[in-house]
Formats: C-alpha cells, sequence, structure tokens
C-alpha cells in the first residue's frame, strides 16, 4: 500500500485490563511505550505505530464506554491482536520477552516463508501475535512473491 486509504485516520483499540501498571510494565518489557498525554491511572496510549494505538483500560473505565457486557478473554476470543516487526529473529525475542514478562505461549511459531510468527496470551489472557512478512511479499503480495520465488527456484 503506497498510500493511505485514509490520510491522517487512526486507530484506536480499546482494551480492558485488570491491573493497568502491570499491563504497562508487561508491554514496556515487549518494546511498547506510552505516550503520557493520554495516559492516567485510568488508562495508558499504547504507541503500535504511527498511527496505531492500543487504549489499555481499567476494567472500570472500559465498562464506561462499553455497552455490553465484557467477556472473559480467558474462555473468550472476540478478538486477536497482531503487530509487525523488523525481522525473523525479532519475532522470536518478542516473544520470548512476553513469556518471561509472565505471558503464556498460544501456539507454535508459525513459518510460510514469506511470514514468520508467534502468538502469546497477555497478563489478562488477550491473544497477541507478533510477525515478520517479508517486504518483498508487502510490495508485490503473497500470491505473486509465491511465483516470483518459484520462477527464481525453476531452471530455465
Amino acid at each position: 500500500m503506497t498510500s493511505p486509504a485514509h490520510p491522517g485516520r487512526m486507530l484506536f483499540v480499546n482494551m480492558p485490563v485488570t491491573d493497568l501498571e502491570l499491563s504497562k510494565a508487561f508491554f514496556t518489557k515487549l518494546g511498547f511505550s506510552f505516550n503520557p498525554k493520554f495516559t492516567d491511572e485510568t488508562a495508558a496510549c499504547m504507541l503500535v505505530g504511527e498511527h496505531a494505538f492500543v487504549m489499555l483500560l481499567s476494567r472500570e473505565k472500559f465498562a464506561e464506554f462499553a455497552k455490553l457486557p465484557m467477556a472473559d478473554p480467558t474462555t473468550h476470543t472476540l478478538a486477536l491482536y497482531c503487530f509487525s516487526v523488523s525481522s525473523r529473529d525479532e519475532v522470536d525475542t518478542v516473544s520470548a520477552a512476553a513469556l518471561a514478562a509472565g505471558g503464556s505461549k498460544a501456539d507454535d511459531a508459525e513459518d510460510y516463508g514469506f511470514m514468520y510468527s508467534r502468538s502469546f496470551f497477555d497478563l489478562d489472557g488477550h491473544g497477541w501475535q507478533v510477525m515478520w512478512m517479508d517486504p518483498a511479499a508487502v510490495e508485490q503480495g503473497p500470491e505473486a512473491f509465491a511465483a516470483s520465488a518459484q520462477d527464481a527456484d525453476t531452471p530455465a
């Protein structure tokens, strides 16, 4: 994608957490930081990308916004949260940091050649995936990338 579909649009994902300070410490160990202008004792604005943020909200604060009852992320999946990193090695590093910080393993690594990922559950049971995708696959699309890789392997 060479230009955003909606220039200037920002994404805020609101997520309830049981202990805001523990959650902030957990995600800090994974390399995330927080915008202090939008962080207080009930909420923390985690910087994910240039225009993408996760709002970690105390369960009480989250309930002020939610119109439906909160589900327990340890028993029900409402969403899976995925973020990219710059290399395959960084996938392993961030995943290991998540486990060392108290997260739990969700499943084994997935390796598709052009994409590599690992998944974990955070302290509240929300499912996260950390992934790397070959920049050429991002540019060409996975099918075109696979076809060009296959063509490169085929003798002339």
